[in-house]
């Protein structure tokens, strides 16, 4: 009879199915690598940046400014000094 407050299912306890060889799970987990981010220069100021996104240090993507980083540092300083 199981004890009180303990449900007669406790006992079953999770078994694997069967043992995984060391290449086994090396060739699972090939797939899991990082893989180094592929940095592109910038065409306006030539910095490092990811490919197809805008340039996080002037605002440009391609030959279009798309962000006015002045205006968006000027607004960080203006909130920073009303704290």
């Amino acid at each position: 009879m199981p004890a009180l407050g303990s449900s007669a299912r406790s006992e079953e306890v999770g078994v694997p199915r069967a043992h995984s060889t060391r290449g086994q799970k090396g060739r699972r987990r090939s797939h899991l690598a990082l893989r180094k981010a592929g940095l592109v220069s910038c065409s306006h100021c030539h910095k490092p940046k990811l490919p197809h996104r805008v340039c996080k240090s002037c605002g440009f993507y391609g030959e279009k400014e798309i962000i006015n980083v002045l205006a968006r540092e000027l607004k960080k300083k203006e909130k920073h000094k009303q704290k």
